[in-house]
């Protein structure tokens, strides 16, 4: 019979955080190439992204596809349990944590100092996983 490796806790989360990712981002990319569409209402859960992402242009759509598809590939890294996926879902944390750190420092969202100690418990996981 032959043996199946189980998937631990923690990587099971951050496939869950990564298929979200996936999803918000998605959205964001259909919003912001149709404005005013059936999705414009999801822009009030977070009014101030709608307006950076109108500031910046065609290039938001272009940012928000590189997120959905580096979450999506992280996702399916870290599922099929490849040393890749484990690798790109340390940078992509790092370039959040790097984000929630310039949150704070400038003083744009404070409630990123939420984020900062949980990235780190994420990193220290995957950094020093076996798998990864």
């Amino acid at each position: 019979m032959q043996q199946t490796k189980t998937r631990p806790f923690v990587v099971t989360v951050l496939i869950v955080l990564f298929v979200i990712g996936v999803t918000a981002s998605l959205i964001s990319v259909i919003s912001l190439t149709f404005p005013g569409s059936f999705l414009e209402p999801v822009w009030q859960l977070n009014p101030r992204a709608r307006e950076g992402f109108a500031q910046m242009g065609g290039w938001s759509i272009l940012l928000m596809s590189v997120v959905c598809v580096t979450c999506l590939l992280t996702a399916i890294g870290l599922w099929r349990g490849l040393r890749w996926g484990y690798w790109l879902a340390a940078l992509v944390l790092t370039v959040n944590l790097v984000g929630d750190l310039i949150n704070v420092l400038v003083g744009t969202d404070r409630r990123a100092l939420v984020g900062i100690p949980i990235v780190l418990l994420l990193l220290t996981y995957l950094l020093k996983s076996k798998d990864g």
